[in-house]
């Protein structure tokens, strides 16, 4: 019989444990990078970050923010969301986020809100089938040079 458990991880060694699976999403960022950001936004911008466990693997990561805007009001912001690639379709990604869900109700938050990127049509469908969420607005982002 297989155990699940959804654990927040706060210790740098819990955080580099989820590191191969963040980093399915997240391929730019190297160890040491995916380190400093993720303690810097624990630090400074309530960043949460957990795990779904199962029988003591980590098989998908989760990254949220407890926000306050004037369009949402008081909500939770997933800043990434991923399952392991071989775990996928298993219910694991649906936990997670129903697991964030909770805990902004918990925390008296009105809603949860994601971006996804343009490409990802399986987390799109995955979103508004499964999830029930709805396309509300487009993202645009800006980089800034150094002159």
């Amino acid at each position: 019989m297989e155990t699940i458990s959804i654990k927040e991880l706060t210790s740098q060694t819990d955080i580099l444990e989820a590191f191969p699976v963040m980093k399915q999403l997240r391929t730019h960022l190297d160890l040491d990078m995916y380190l400093d950001l993720i303690m810097d936004a624990q630090e400074n911008e309530r960043y949460k970050l957990f795990a779904l466990f199962k029988d003591d693997k980590i098989v998908a990561v989760t990254g949220f923010k407890p926000m306050i805007t004037l369009y949402y009001g008081r909500f939770v912001w997933v800043c990434d969301l991923v399952t392991d690639q071989s775990m996928r379709s298993k219910g694991y990604g649906e936990k997670l986020l129903t697991f964030v869900h909770t805990w902004a109700d918990q925390h008296h938050y009105q809603s949860v809100a994601l971006s996804s990127g343009l490409q990802r049509e399986d987390a799109h469908r995955f979103y508004e089938e499964k999830m029930n969420y709805e396309k509300v607005s487009f993202v645009f982002k800006t980089t800034l040079t150094k002159e």
